[in-house]
């Protein structure tokens, strides 16, 4: 299992780092380990003081495919579900100025929170979802998935040029503007179109 993330996929999340707007997918990824699962408690590691939440909405991959036509790209998920790509935002600023990849940004443990999936089929518009996330009851990050860069489709078929998808992988589709440190104690709350999906504490 992989977990796939797509960087910079909202214009205005990019703005907000001030970073450049992609014309093409942005790239990283997490171990299994980041996995985090059943709203368990997110521990805040040591070595970083700038711990940033950012909601996405994710992909569960349903079967093995490589370089996918975006024709077709929609066969390869039949779930999605909520999850936080957290990001060590110091470590990152430290390795983005020297050029050294994301990676100890990005894929430390725990770093992957992940709600249980939906069958995407229950949903009437993939391209109109409102994803949510509250932070001690005020409302932080407050998106809609018409404001992708890419599509899901799009990205399936990009990443699969590179990397065999497999059933089981997680695509992490980008994260809407709002995005700020946590810190232990905070209460974190994720919704999909309403529905309450993440429920977990910062220890």
């Amino acid at each position: 299992m992989k977990i796939i993330a797509i960087g910079r996929n909202y214009a205005e999340h990019a703005k907000e780092l001030n970073n450049p707007v992609p014309t093409t997918p942005v790239i990283f990824m997490k171990p299994d380990t980041a996995l985090l699962k059943d709203n368990k408690p997110f521990y805040h590691p040591d070595f970083s003081e700038d711990i940033h939440h950012e909601i996405e909405l994710v992909l569960k991959i349903c079967k093995e495919g490589k370089h996918i036509n975006e024709k077709f790209a929609a066969d390869y998920y039949d779930e999605i579900g909520l999850g936080i790509d957290f990001t060590a935002r110091d470590v990152q600023s430290r390795h983005k100025e020297k050029g050294l990849p994301w990676e100890l940004a990005k894929g430390f443990d725990g770093s992957a929170p992940i709600s249980n999936f939906l069958p995407k089929a229950q949903f009437e518009n993939l391209y109109n979802l409102n994803l949510k996330l509250d932070v001690n009851g005020q409302t932080r990050q407050n998106g809609n998935t018409k404001d992708l860069l890419f599509s899901f489709e799009k990205i399936i078929a990009f990443v699969s040029q590179y990397i065999t998808l497999k059933k089981g992988d997680l695509i992490f589709t980008g994260t809407p503007e709002g995005v700020s440190a946590v810190k232990p104690g905070d209460h974190l709350q994720g919704y999909l179109q309403g529905q309450k999906l993440l429920d977990f504490q910062v220890k």
